[in-house]
């Protein structure tokens, strides 16, 4: 004789427990933030501490002393100039990537000839390091050896670094040849997500890929805009490598940007103290323009597929 086996109720399904799956999780993302910790909360605590003390870097002693640090830090006259370097990179940096990112960036999802092979060399800059872009660029704008005197061309042949404001503009345009790729990744996978459907339907209405472009692509890369421009805004706080290997912060001061003059206070001054409460400045510079472009963007949770 056979048993039968138990209705099954429409809709009631065998119940699972969750809190092998949980801990699992947990024990997975613990490395990860072990690593934070280390390398990013413990050091930040140490920057905060240390710009309220009194250390040269080199002594084992360092001498707590108040606010002192941050009376030197924002009473040095090249401050001010060093905030209006670092926010004309960020601005003219965001400028020039963010429409050619999101150029190539729709280029690259498109399928057209040969995307392949040139999305690849697109992509190359990013795996140079910034120092080695800083080195070749500086010998190929040399004014009596660079590219301009080989090819007898007289328009490359000027001071590029030598000039104030042609040394900013080189400035952007190495900045912006080295991470645009990596924008224009960001797009290229953001234009992906789009629904096809929404581009049949403009067609059928009669709208060109000018119109497509401005009246669909663009607003349902609204958020991806965000984050870039938050990537773009956070990283420009941060470029020193790339200034100090073209111009050291010159000519002048011309380019010296906060970390170029955070460098410059810590280990040629050994002013520790004064360096240190330049890079909280950054920190809170930097959060403070991420919580302001979150703000911007709106609710993270809206959607930006059909229907929304």
């Amino acid at each position: 004789m056979t048993t039968l086996a138990p209705p099954v109720v429409r809709g009631q399904e065998p119940t699972r427990s969750s809190g092998g799956r949980s801990g699992s999780v947990v024990w997975m993302a613990l490395p990860a933030f072990v690593m934070f910790v280390f390398f990013g909360i413990v050091p930040l605590l140490g920057v905060i501490v240390l710009s309220f003390a009194t250390w040269n870097g080199i002594t084992p002693t360092i001498e707590l002393t108040g606010l002192t640090s941050w009376r030197a830090a924002l009473s040095n006259p090249s401050l001010p100039n060093a905030i209006w370097v670092t926010f004309l990179i960020m601005a003219l940096s965001w400028l020039v990537q963010t429409p050619i990112s999101i150029l190539l960036g729709v280029f690259m999802a498109t399928r057209t000839r040969y995307r392949g092979f040139l999305s690849v060399l697109y992509f190359i800059p990013l795996l140079l390091s910034s120092a080695a872009i800083a080195i070749t660029y500086k010998s190929l704008l040399d004014p009596s050896f660079g590219i301009g005197a080989g090819l007898g061309v007289e328009a490359l042949n000027q001071n590029w670094l030598g000039e104030a404001n042609l040394a900013i503009g080189t400035l952007i345009f190495v900045v912006s040849w080295q991470f645009i790729p990596f924008h224009s990744l960001i797009y290229q996978g953001a234009v992906r997500q789009i629904p096809h459907s929404m581009y049949e339907a403009a067609q059928i209405d009669g709208a060109g890929r000018v119109r497509q472009f401005f009246g669909i692509t663009l607003p349902q890369l609204k958020y991806t805009i965000i984050t870039s421009s938050t990537l773009m805004v956070v990283g420009s706080l941060t470029f020193f490598d790339l200034i100090w290997v073209l111009t050291a912060g010159g000519p002048g001061d011309a380019t010296r940007a906060l970390a170029v003059q955070m460098y410059q206070q810590g280990f040629q001054a050994s002013l520790m103290g004064p360096a240190s409460a330049i890079a909280v400045i950054l920190v809170l510079t930097g959060l403070g323009l991420s919580l302001l472009l979150r703000r911007l963007g709106g609710r993270a949770d809206e959607s930006q597929l059909e229907g929304a």
